[in-house]
C-alpha cells in the first residue's frame, strides 16, 4: 500500500503523527490535495481544516490557524502556531471569541489594532466554519 508520513505540529505539541493515504488542507491560493510521492513543495497555509485520510480509511480532522506546509515525496509536515483536533474544538468558545474580536474591531483606534482584530476575526470565522464542516461529516 502506498502511504505518506504526516506530522501536524503546533507551538505546544505534536497534534498528529502517522501514515496516511491522502491529506487535504487550505493553501494560500486554494485547497491542496497531497498523495504519496507528491512533488516537493513548501507553502504557507490559511486558517482552516487539515483532513487526513488514514490507512484504515478513517478521516482525521485538525483545525490550523495558518502556518507552513512542507511536502516531500514520502512526508508531509504542517507547522502551525495553533492546531486543534476536531474533536477538541468548542463552538461556544469560538463564537464568544468571535464576538470579542468583532467588538475589538469596532473599538480599534489605530490601523495596527484594526489589522490585529481583523486577523483574529478571520481565524475565528475559519474555526467556526471548520467545526461545522467537521460536525456535518464532510
Amino acid at each position: 500500500m502506498n502511504t505518506i508520513r504526516v506530522d501536524v505540529v503546533s507551538a505546544e505539541e505534536s497534534i498528529y503523527s502517522g501514515e496516511a493515504k491522502f491529506v487535504s488542507l487550505p493553501g494560500e491560493l486554494g485547497e491542496l490535495g497531497i498523495y504519496p510521492r507528491h512533488t516537493p513543495l513548501i507553502s504557507r497555509i490559511k486558517p482552516g481544516s487539515v483532513r487526513i485520510q488514514g490507512v484504515d480509511g478513517k478521516e482525521e480532522f485538525i483545525f490550523v490557524a495558518g502556518g507552513i506546509l512542507e511536502v516531500q515525496p514520502d512526508c508531509v509536515t504542517v507547522l502551525s502556531d495553533t492546531a486543534i483536533r476536531g474533536k477538541d474544538l468548542d463552538e461556544q468558545k469560538a463564537l464568544e471569541a468571535r464576538k470579542e474580536a468583532e467588538e475589538a474591531l469596532r473599538g480599534a483606534k489605530t490601523q495596527i489594532d484594526q489589522a490585529r482584530a481583523q486577523s483574529e476575526l478571520a481565524v475565528l470565522a475559519a474555526q467556526v466554519s471548520a467545526l461545522r464542516r467537521f460536525r456535518s461529516g464532510r
